[in-house]
């Protein structure tokens, strides 16, 4: 097999797409309270207006605005109260010239009122009547039928993750019933002789398996699910024993480690095996993460990823091109992203984009410093200190002090 031409982000992901667009997560049914943290598949549209009635904002009278006008604190208008409104009740009676009906916050209006005044702005003149001290606009202290969501609206679109402020909407507007992605189920493999365990005694010229769990992590994250979790050796039997058993469970098969050009790095050559010659790329003009293989087996609908051995590396390959993938098949917004000053001075790797992690300081009366967060991408502390990162152009010299950067927020 020969390797690839090294391929930009772009070309990259573009080559991802195309072979895996079929690769959309289906569709499941669930109960709207089993949804928080679930990508909705379709656009939730509303049965019902909410709110189903016009209601007050506040405690107070159901008025009609014209009869306010000109009042002020020393010229009151008196008004006749035909009614106190219960609540969850419906008026029984339509508000006329000079009357009002009491309704408190929540409380459906009466025909005839466009207005509610507060209670405090009243005063009992006797009793059958009050006395009003404010002048009122239509509309004032109301919330009009449908304002909030209108019937026949999608008020939650697909691609959107369920938050508890959804959940919410949802059960305003009676929808019990949402439908939404089923997660991808992942296998992450890291691969080396020389990983240990965290319980393990550790011995010198050995460390500890990183990205068996950070990767893992990271997909849980995606709301993924974890089908195993294996650290193997750098042996090719094994390793082509457990990718090949992995596709046949898995959506997506992460391995870690072996993907460069070395005397045990075996992954492109089992993903070129293994997916049936569907290796899309081996070298990818990033840094970190150069070394990157993207595969995808149509007869299994697997998407296979080498990625870097180097914790830092493969976490930023993993959302540069696993978590970019899954937003795009399921319709969601790229994160959020922000302007901000660099503090100093980063070259880049010539002919390569190069991420550099930052940490965000807020300045007051300023824009958000961007402070770089350098070192080696084997350093997994740089993500800890991390808010973000940012990219720069495969054919810039780098970032300069104080130019501004576009920062996306981890």
């Amino acid at each position: 097999m020969e390797l690839l031409n090294v391929d930009t982000v772009e070309e990259a992901r573009k080559k991802l797409l195309e072979a895996a667009e079929k690769k959309r997560p289906d569709e499941e049914e669930v109960y709207f309270t089993r949804g928080t943290g679930r990508i909705l598949a379709r656009d939730t549209v509303a049965e019902e207006n909410v709110p189903g009635f016009r209601k007050s904002t506040v405690d107070g009278y159901a008025v009609r605005a014209a009869d306010t006008q000109g009042v002020s604190e020393s010229v009151p208008v008196f008004l006749r109260v035909i009614e106190e409104i219960p609540m969850g009740r419906a008026p029984e009676k339509t508000i006329s010239p000079g009357e009002a009906a009491y309704v408190p916050t929540g409380g459906m209006l009466p025909q005839g009122a466009d207005a509610v005044v507060m209670i405090e702005y009243t005063e009992k003149f006797d009793e059958e009547s009050i006395a009003v001290y404010d002048a009122l606009s239509c509309g004032r202290n109301v919330i009009r039928e449908g304002e909030d969501i209108k019937r026949g609206e999608a008020f939650i679109e697909k691609g959107r993750r369920i938050r508890p402020q959804e959940t919410g909407a949802l059960a305003s507007a009676g929808v019990s019933r949402i439908s939404v992605f089923r997660p991808w189920t992942v296998t992450v493999i890291s691969t080396g002789d020389e990983l240990a365990g965290v319980e393990d005694a550790i011995e010198k010229g050995r460390t500890r398996d990183i990205n068996t769990y950070s990767l893992s992590a990271a997909a849980e994250g995606y709301g993924f699910k974890v089908a195993d979790a294996l650290v193997l050796k750098d042996d090719r039997d094994s390793i082509k024993k457990a990718i090949s058993e992995a596709m046949t469970s898995s959506d997506v098969v992460l391995v870690s480690g072996g993907s460069s050009q070395g005397e045990k790095d075996y992954t492109a050559d089992i993903m070129d095996e293994l997916s049936h010659g569907g290796l899309l790329t081996h070298g990818i003009a990033i840094k970190p993460g150069k070394p990157t293989i993207l595969a995808f087996d149509r007869e299994s609908e697997t998407i296979l990823a080498g990625l870097p051995g180097h914790p830092a590396a493969a976490l930023l390959i993993f959302e540069l091109f696993i978590g970019w993938l899954y937003r795009e098949l399921t319709f969601q917004k790229e994160p959020e992203k922000i302007k901000a000053e660099i503090s100093e001075n980063v070259p880049s790797a010539g002919g390569k984009a190069t991420c550099i992690f930052v940490e965000l300081v807020r300045r007051e009366g300023r824009s958000c410093e961007a402070r770089p967060i350098l070192g080696k991408s084997g350093l997994i502390t740089l993500l800890t200190k991390a808010d973000g990162y940012t990219v720069t152009d495969a054919n810039s010299e780098g970032v300069n002090e104080g130019d501004t950067v576009e920062v996306t927020l981890f």
